[in-house]
């Protein structure tokens, strides 16, 4: 009888990626005699164990996690061919999963998202949103929206705009607090900080005239979330100093809702980057989003650049 090796490797790593033999077989429609007894021929073929099992769980042997990794290739290779013939060179339909940090995602790019499905009708959007670095390598993202760009050389990056981030208020807190003209004048104020997995951010650096500083914000003076949508929320309430992404805070500068402060400690970031699997086929309507990302971002950078009376001379 014929072995259906890409059946098996499919199984192997479902098995792998829930950590239960059971529960990939039903997955994958298998009863758990006919999923065991496929790992088992496997492994048989292979002649290689590739699992340590206990009671409790299946552990990849060292040897395991070689064959995944080879798996994964061979079967995202499989997908992206069958994906060619399916969707042809000219489709753009389908389903786009797209990660972005959550005020972004809810504010700019959901505006430019629905001006792209308005033009692409037939595309529908998967959008996560999130304020640390999604795992493109694990996770089902075609393309993610980052502020930098990634330090992993399995990811391409392409560069979308430049990026620098400001200390902004609203009118409502400086008519109380007053408004800071050195970093000195910081001390007295209260924050608005966003926390990550490591902790909050309360470290800012700046530069003026060449000369590099930075601000620790005591963390008793602040606000905290996780939360980059409600860190806004809080700023436009009044609660605090913000320290957002230029991307974040033009609209609010531009009605008037946030005013930036110290604007002269501008400091240049890697910028605004899509974030793409290195080796994967990039589909029709993904390469037509990142089109469309390419041309808005440069058409909105050249209005945010050329708002130096809306930004308090931010822009140079």
């Amino acid at each position: 009888m014929a072995t259906d090796r890409l059946g098996d490797m499919r199984l192997f790593v479902e098995t792998a990626a829930l950590g239960s033999l059971s529960a990939a077989g039903r997955k994958l429609q298998l009863s758990p005699a006919a999923a065991s007894a496929r790992l088992f021929k496997l492994e048989a073929a292979l002649q290689t164990r590739l699992f340590d099992r206990t009671t409790r769980q299946l552990r990849l042997t060292e040897e395991g996690r070689v064959y995944l990794h080879h798996c994964q290739l061979a079967l995202d290779a499989v997908a992206r061919a069958e994906t060619v013939l399916q969707e042809g060179r000219t489709s753009i339909s389908g389903k786009i999963r797209i990660s972005a940090s959550a005020d972004f995602g809810r504010h700019l790019l959901k505006q430019w998202i629905d001006d792209f499905c308005t033009a692409h009708p037939q595309v529908k959007i998967a959008l996560t949103l999130s304020d640390s670095l999604a795992d493109l390598l694990s996770d089902d993202i075609d393309l993610a929206v980052r502020f930098g760009a990634p330090a992993d050389d399995r990811l391409v990056a392409r560069w979308l705009a430049p990026n620098w981030r400001v200390l902004c208020a609203a009118p409502a807190y400086l008519a109380r607090h007053g408004e800071p003209s050195t970093l000195a004048d910081l001390a007295r104020h209260d924050f608005i900080l966003l926390v990550t997995d490591h902790g909050p951010l309360n470290e800012f650096h700046f530069q003026k005239g060449g000369r590099r500083q930075r601000y620790m914000v005591p963390t008793e003076r602040a606000w905290e979330t996780n939360d980059g949508a409600l860190s806004r929320a809080w700023a436009l309430d009044g609660k605090g100093i913000a320290r957002k992404t230029i991307w974040d805070a033009v609209e609010d500068v531009r009605a008037g809702r946030l005013k930036v402060l110290l604007p002269e400690y501008r400091v240049e970031e890697a910028g605004v980057h899509a974030v793409l699997h290195g080796g994967r086929y990039l589909a029709p309507r993904v390469r037509a989003l990142l089109d469309f990302l390419v041309e808005r971002f440069a058409l909105v950078a050249q209005d945010v650049l050329a708002q130096n009376s809306v930004i308090s001379g931010v822009a140079k």
